[in-house]
């Protein structure tokens, strides 16, 4: 497994080694010193399945208590997968990073806790998986609008139409107005 740091250090790309012929592939997903070494020191203690057509756009959630580091990977379609630094003393504070994810490339991202994430569906249809370091608590999420002005994310939107969001995403609040962590 390959650990690429992306413009926010704390957020790592891992690009597994995929073993393939003309019978298949075979690859590791996690390797629990490996990730310990590159990534960080986690208990995951969820995993979560979920599968959205075309231009759905989920995010961008976070926890205010019990926030939730999350390893995720597509295993089916295209996504780009999105991290917001939520961390007021952090450098990269306010900033973001995305990677596409696919079933082809098998790559996948750690989000630390105290990051909002969200991804958005390029393929007719994608199903993501991801590992979670604490539970999910809905009384404790929140929503940041997806294109927020003062994070500028840009997302590769199919044929320039707006995504589909769910009521909960289109209610969330403006970046400016989240709450943050210390």
């Amino acid at each position: 497994m390959e650990y690429i740091q992306t413009k926010i250090p704390e957020v790592v790309l891992l690009k597994p080694k995929i073993f393939g012929d003309e019978r298949g592939f075979f690859l590791e997903t996690f390797r629990d010193n490996q990730f310990t070494e590159n990534c960080s020191k986690v208990t995951f203690v969820q995993d979560n399945h979920s599968g959205s057509k075309q231009g759905i756009l989920r995010g961008l959630h976070y926890q205010v208590q019990h926030p939730q580091g999350k390893l995720i990977r597509a295993v089916v379609g295209e996504i780009f997968d999105v991290a917001v630094d939520l961390r007021k003393k952090s450098p990269t504070f306010g900033q973001w990073t995305g990677a596409i994810l696919t079933s082809q490339n098998c790559h996948q991202l750690w989000i630390p806790p105290h990051f909002a994430h969200g991804f958005y569906v390029i393929s007719e249809w994608a199903e993501v998986l991801y590992k979670a370091t604490d539970y999910y608590a809905p009384e404790y999420e929140r929503s940041i609008v997806w294109n927020d002005p003062t994070l500028g994310i840009d997302w590769p939107l199919v044929d320039g139409q707006l995504p589909t969001i769910s009521e909960k995403d289109t209610n969330g609040s403006l970046f400016q107005n989240a709450i943050f962590f210390d």
